[in-house]
């Protein structure tokens, strides 16, 4: 039996665990095979991969229908590449997921 993906607390501890922050250049092979996944730092980066994990198509496809999941665009490779980015990714098989660190408020500074 398949558990909810929001009660999968192994999953999350696995994903949270295997989450790294990577440069984009280690990533471009993974690009080249239309591998990567870009995802809003609007949402959960272990939680999506937590969903994607399930196939939780609900989500995934209301993520993808507001702009706040997608494969990585050639202008966002240009432009990681460019500036030399460190990205946060998650391993879900076989898709790479990505996000852009957040950004902190300037009163935490």
């Amino acid at each position: 039996m398949q558990t909810k993906p929001e009660k999968d607390t192994e999953l999350r501890d696995k994903v949270n665990r295997e989450t790294a922050r990577l440069p984009w250049t280690e990533l471009l092979k993974h690009f080249a095979q239309g591998n990567v996944v870009w995802v809003a730092d609007s949402l959960d980066l272990v939680d999506v991969a937590v969903r994607i994990s399930h196939d939780d198509k609900d989500n995934i496809a209301r993520w993808m229908e507001a702009g706040l999941l997608a494969k990585v665009s050639d202008q966002q490779a240009q432009g990681w590449l460019e500036s030399n980015a460190q990205l946060w990714a998650s391993v879900v098989s076989p898709f790479i997921l990505v996000q852009q660190q957040k950004a902190v408020p300037a009163n935490l500074h």
